[in-house]
């Protein structure tokens, strides 16, 4: 899990939101306001849903976001984050703490270096690469499966 993570406002464009990917290496940006989670942006969202459809960068990233949340908590076990990332065909999952806070993202390349399991790994590529996975989608709402 890498607690290095940044959480954008939703008035961020996506120049900016750019830019803290590159500045800090990172593919996936939650977006916040009001200490709620309203989304997130990932760096495939700026290009294919953005710059690709002629968006300017000046763009708010609520243009492109997924509004759609799942996540798992701290004291989820990998093999249950990597379950919930199976069903919900996703690379990256926000992890909460027991007061419901961001404390952290985990992606499929965590789950790949801590849980020597190929074959679990496999399992969610190969669901990600399905289609109609909530990857895909634009509901709204969070989802937590325990």
């Amino acid at each position: 899990m890498s607690t290095s993570f940044k959480i954008i406002a939703p008035d961020t464009t996506l120049r900016q939101a750019a830019e803290i990917m590159r500045d800090h290496d990172l593919g996936y940006l939650p977006i916040g306001e009001n200490d709620r989670l309203k989304g997130a942006v990932t760096d495939r969202d700026i290009v294919v849903r953005g710059l690709a459809t002629g968006m300017s960068g000046d763009e708010s990233v609520m243009r492109v976001m997924t509004d759609h949340i799942t996540y798992c908590f701290e004291d989820d076990t990998i093999r249950e984050a990597a379950e919930v990332m199976k069903a919900e065909q996703i690379r990256r999952l926000v992890v909460l703490n027991e007061h419901k806070r961001v404390c952290g993202i985990i992606s499929l390349g965590d789950i790949a270096r801590e849980h020597h399991d190929r074959h679990l790994t496999g399992d969610i590529e190969t669901a990600v690469a399905q289609p109609g996975g909530h990857a895909h989608a634009m509901d709204s709402g969070m989802t937590f499966i325990r």
